[in-house]
This record gives C-alpha cells, sequence and structure tokens, in this order.
C-alpha cells in the first residue's frame, strides 16, 4: 500500500519541473483569446441585444482555428526578421503571434457592437488568426521540449493554464464589466474596460516567452530550389502521416475531427442561457470563478496523472462519456429556471469532464506528430477538431431558436455518442501504441 502511495506521489511531482511550470504560463496565454472571441463574447452581443441568430454565426470566426494548417508549414520554415535571430524559431513566432493578439483585443475594447458590430468582428478576426498562429507555434514547442513520456505532464499543466485562461476570460471579463458598470441596463463601457485587461494579460506569455529557452532545433534539410521547398512545406509532413499509419490514418482522422464536438458546440449557446434564464454577470462569474477554478485543476491533474498510468486511449473513451453526461446536466439545468446551486453542479461537472478529456486528447494528439513536422502536423490534427463542431455551432442559435434549450442539449449529448465506437476501434485495431502501464 505505502508503496504504491510513493508511486503515485512520484508521479505527481513531474508537475514542479521547470518545463511544466512553464507551459502553465503558456497555456493560459494560449487559452485566453478563445473565448473572448466566442463564449463571453457571446455574452456581451446578447446584452448588447443581438439575436441568437446572429450570435450563432458569428462563431464562425472561429473557424480560423480549423484552416491553421494552412500556415502551419510557414511556422515551421519562415523566419521572422531580426525576431527569428534573437529568439529563435519557435520563440519568434510566439512572440509575433502574441503581438497580434494584444492590437485586435484593443481594438475590440474600442468598439460598441451595438454600434460597430462589423469592426467588431474584424477585430475578432485579427484576434483569432494571432491566437491560431500562437497555438501553432506553441504546440510545437511544447513536442520539442521534452520527450514522449513526459508529454502528458506538459498537456495537463499545459491545459490547466489553459483552463485557468478560459476561467479568466469568462467568470473573470464578467466580474470585471460587473465592478465597473453604471446602474442595472446595458453598459459598453464596462465590457470595453474587461476587454482592455484581457489585452494585458497577454502579458503572462509573452513575457514567460522571453524567459524560456529555445528548444533545440530540428534540422530540416534544404530545399534546392521553390518546387523542393514548396514540397518539403506543404506536401511532406502530410504524406509522412498518411505513410506511417496508412489506411488507419482515415481512423485516426476521423476520431480526431468529432472528438470534442459535443463540448464546442453546446459551448458557444452556454453563456446566452444564462443570460435568458435570468442568472447576472455576477452569479455566473463567481460560481465559474470558485467552483470552475478548483474542478478545472482536479480534472486537467487528475487526467494527466490518469493518463500516465492508464493509457491515452482509455482516459479518451472516459473523457467523452464524462463529457456528454455533463450536457445531459444542462438539459436538466434548462428545466429548473433559475436555480444557483444547480448552476454550481452543472458548471463543476462541466470543468471536471472537460479537463481530463483535454488532457487526454492532447497527449493523444502530441504522441501521433513527427518532430520534424510538429508544427504543421500538430496543426493539421488541431484544426480537424475544431472544423465539423465550428461549422455546426454556427447554427446553434437557429436551432434553439426553433426548439428550445433543453432540446439543443439532448442533442449535443448525442451527436457525441460516435466517438465512443471510434476510441473502441482504435483500441481494438491497435492503431497507436501508447503508454498503457498500471505499475
Amino acid at each position: 500500500m505505502f508503496t504504491a502511495v510513493q508511486s503515485w506521489l512520484k508521479d505527481f511531482r513531474v508537475y514542479l519541473e521547470w518545463p511544466c511550470l512553464r507551459m502553465l504560463f503558456l497555456g493560459f496565454s494560449a487559452g485566453l483569446p478563445l473565448l473572448l472571441i466566442l463564449g463571453t463574447l457571446s455574452f456581451w452581443l446578447r446584452e448588447a441585444g443581438i439575436d441568437r441568430s446572429t450570435i450563432g454565426y458569428l462563431t464562425w470566426v472561429g473557424l480560423i482555428y480549423a484552416f491553421k494548417w494552412v500556415w502551419a508549414p510557414l511556422v515551421d520554415r519562415l523566419q521572422i526578421p531580426f525576431l527569428t535571430k534573437l529568439l529563435g524559431r519557435r520563440r519568434s513566432w510566439l512572440v509575433f503571434a502574441q503581438a497580434l493578439i494584444i492590437v485586435g483585443l484593443i481594438g475590440m475594447s474600442n468598439l460598441d457592437p451595438k454600434l460597430a458590430l462589423h469592426s467588431m468582428v474584424w477585430c475578432a478576426l485579427l484576434v483569432a488568426f494571432g491566437s491560431a498562429t500562437q497555438d501553432i507555434a506553441l504546440d510545437a514547442f511544447r513536442i520539442e521540449s521534452a520527450n514522449s513520456d513526459h508529454q502528458a505532464a506538459l498537456a495537463a499543466t499545459y491545459q490547466t493554464g489553459y483552463r485557468l485562461a478560459l476561467i479568466w476570460a469568462g467568470a473573470g471579463v464578467l466580474w470585471l464589466a460587473a465592478r465597473v458598470q453604471v446602474g442595472s441596463d446595458y453598459d459598453a463601457s464596462a465590457w470595453q474596460f474587461a476587454y482592455l485587461c484581457m489585452a494585458a494579460s497577454i502579458g503572462v506569455g509573452v513575457l514567460t516567452t522571453l524567459l524560456s529557452t529555445e528548444p533545440a532545433p530540428c534540422e530540416l534539410p534544404k530545399a534546392r530550389n521553390a518546387k523542393a521547398w514548396l514540397y518539403q512545406t506543404l506536401v511532406e509532413p502530410f504524406a509522412e502521416f498518411i505513410t506511417r499509419y496508412r489506411w488507419h490514418a482515415i481512423l485516426i482522422l476521423s476520431l480526431i475531427a468529432i472528438y470534442r464536438i459535443s463540448d464546442v458546440v453546446m459551448g458557444i449557446m452556454a453563456n446566452p442561457f444564462y443570460v435568458d434564464m435570468g442568472y447576472t454577470k455576477d452569479e455566473v462569474a463567481a460560481v465559474s470563478k470558485v467552483f470552475g477554478v478548483v474542478m478545472t485543476l482536479v480534472g486537467a491533474f487528475v487526467g494527466g496523472v490518469l493518463t500516465l498510468r492508464f493509457g491515452v486511449l482509455r482516459i479518451l473513451f472516459l473523457g467523452a462519456v464524462l463529457s456528454a453526461v455533463s450536457n445531459l446536466l444542462f438539459a436538466w439545468l434548462a428545466n429548473q429556471g433559475h436555480d444557483l446551486h444547480g448552476l454550481i453542479w452543472v458548471i463543476s461537472a462541466d470543468n471536471l469532464s472537460s479537463g481530463i478529456a483535454s488532457a487526454a486528447f492532447i497527449a493523444f494528439l502530441s504522441s501521433l506528430t513527427n518532430v520534424r513536422y510538429s508544427a504543421t502536423q500538430y496543426a493539421l490534427f488541431s484544426s480537424m477538431m475544431l472544423l465539423l463542431p465550428k461549422w455546426l455551432a454556427g447554427f446553434s442559435g437557429v436551432f434553439v431558436d426553433h426548439y428550445g434549450y433543453q432540446a439543443f442539449f439532448y442533442g449535443t449529448a448525442i451527436i457525441g455518442l460516435p466517438v465512443l465506437v471510434l476510441i473502441w476501434a482504435t483500441i481494438r485495431l491497435q492503431v497507436v501504441q501508447t503508454n498503457q502501464s498500471t505499475e
């Protein structure tokens, strides 16, 4: 018994190593922009009187994440004048992307969607592009910073930082806006102040990047001419993956494409749901800040340790089941009306399941990459993860308008069930060799 406890404690000590702590802060920088152009923005838009259908369609801004594989090869190979010599290949792209995010958020903080919706969309697009580019460089940085045995731990701390950022960009923005809001009616300046604070928060990522060391570069062969460069940059990373897995590549890519479909589609309507149920910004912020933070930490760290001990695929399966169950809890809450205690339980369960699922999923994607093409291949995988869910999410507002929130949440749980079959097939066919140790 004592030996088993020591074994578990040894697994947890990995989180105190500097590479893991560094990924905590960089994960925070990666997670911050997402809600600011999707979930939290939808809260702002709904308060400003924008209709649910328009809010749903505007989530297509997030489709930029689904096409980041298009310019990912450039992040792998293209040098940024001055910055690359100063910081290295990965860190230079990180700083460049973080600068784009800051500029976009400052732009959003100077607009009112009620008066300048189109300008708001353009600023959100800039934030999305910068965020997607940061993801490309950061994923490569993480993969190249440690061996495969430590990827699950890095994924867990990265996910913890990411989830904390989601809370700060969600509950934090609501709390900040509520603090400076004048009166009980819509106040654009309150939201603008909150978004300006978010722009400043990206400084965490900038500072961490500057204080980090560049991972050992993987030397890529020099191209003889422009044609060879284009082949090595655009074709070779994808061809290598197909060659490595052959027809199993179809199974793997299908699994990636639908794994997060329940969470992503449901998440778009979560904040409009809170508004329509009569929850105030303070209530949502307080619940997310306290219970969301705790369950996020528990989910990410438990997910990382479980992945280390039982293997990626088993925990992927567990995460998919928990995600579907948490969506059913939202359907139950829709029938309760304004129930603060119910909100606590539902948000807690949602954060716990997301933490476990995301830690395992990041480790899974990392295990599929070849270090020679880490940025490009990981970008392909993470893009595929978002393409179908983001497209479907664009119709979420229309669905809610026609059938109501309860039917919507039931639907998001059901569409996630096929992923269980794909994970079972992946395990059965031994498509991916992952750590299955239970020692």
